[in-house]
């Protein structure tokens, strides 16, 4: 560490507070002053106050104002990174005291991806009747935004499907599986048939989700493997659109089976019978490689690899 460095991280021990790194990582979290405050049970003065005083204290602006939007700036989001770290350093440090005491609190930030949707809610539901005084958040997210919460360190866990190729070095747990089914409207030309060929099933029009997303490289290389190709119709971003572009007959597509498990069995869409499908693939907990995991998220971790699988069933 350079002087200028170590002069720098003296005046912040020095002159920063717990109360202000509290509300500005709350502040930066919601990129909003009014939501802070509630979370915090301050009045928006209050919290105001706070974020000026530990500007002050590093000498830059933390945030700028367009409008009724906060933006943060490149120190805003040093600090930001530096505030959550402290703040999970000392919630670890708070569920291990109380794990000491045979007590379960604290906090579970947990990030899942879109599909997900159908079945996190309820193991976090079951998870928390075993440990009603913990406090959650349920972060449900697309690709991107789930990489770029995991590279700003903004949960416990994250829950994915297909691994898309990233810089981030990543612990990646499987737990349950997690089919990929070819579905179309149920008046479809195909909805009766069996053992329908990968050769007969590439002549139809897909729906096919983003370039990027992990399930459509899954679906694309299988076709490969078979030297068939997909004649795209579609492009859509998110399995609900997805579902309904099928039931407005648009196409066929290729979709995790759990994202069916809502529907009405009588309802427009149906699971084709394809050969080599459904396309085997897993479900994933992932977390950074070397992040310390407090008490409840190794707790959740458990829960999940013992009954994740309770929660995916294929109807």
């Amino acid at each position: 560490m350079t002087d200028a460095a170590t002069l720098g991280a003296r005046k912040l021990l020095r002159h920063a507070t717990l109360r202000q790194v509290e509300v500005f990582e709350s502040v930066a979290r919601h990129v909003s002053f009014t939501r802070a405050a509630e979370e915090l049970h301050l009045t928006q003065p209050s919290v105001s106050a706070q974020v000026k005083s530990l500007a002050e204290v590093v000498g830059e602006p933390l945030y700028e104002q367009v409008g009724r939007r906060i933006y943060l700036t490149d120190a805003g989001q040093i600090v930001e990174r530096s505030c959550r770290e402290v703040i999970d350093i000392l919630s670890n440090a708070e569920m291990s005291l109380s794990e000491l005491n045979g007590m379960r609190k604290g906090r579970l930030r947990l990030s899942v991806i879109t599909t997900a949707k159908y079945f996190a809610p309820l193991a976090l539901g079951d998870f928390s009747l075993q440990y009603p005084d913990i406090d959650l958040e349920l972060v449900i997210s697309n690709r991107d935004t789930l990489l770029k919460r995991i590279e700003d360190n903004r949960s416990d866990l994250y829950v994915m499907g297909q691994l898309p190729r990233t810089r981030l070095d990543l612990e990646v747990i499987p737990f349950a599986p997690n089919p990929l089914v070819v579905i179309a409207h149920r008046d479809h030309i195909l909805a009766k048939e069996r053992n329908i060929s990968m050769e007969r099933i590439a002549q139809e029009s897909f729906i096919m989700r983003e370039p990027g997303s992990g399930i459509r490289h899954k679906v694309e290389e299988h076709f490969a493997r078979h030297q068939q190709s997909i004649k795209t119709r579609l492009v859509l971003d998110g399995n609900e659109a997805i579902k309904h572009a099928v039931a407005g007959r648009l196409g066929i597509s290729v979709v995790s089976a759990h994202a069916l498990n809502l529907e009405n069995s009588q309802g427009p869409l149906v699971k084709l019978d394809v050969q080599s499908f459904p396309l085997q693939s897993m479900w994933n907990i992932v977390y950074p490689r070397g992040k310390a995991l407090s008490v409840v998220a190794r707790q959740f971790l458990s829960f999940l690899k013992i009954h994740g699988g309770d929660y995916l069933h294929i109807g």
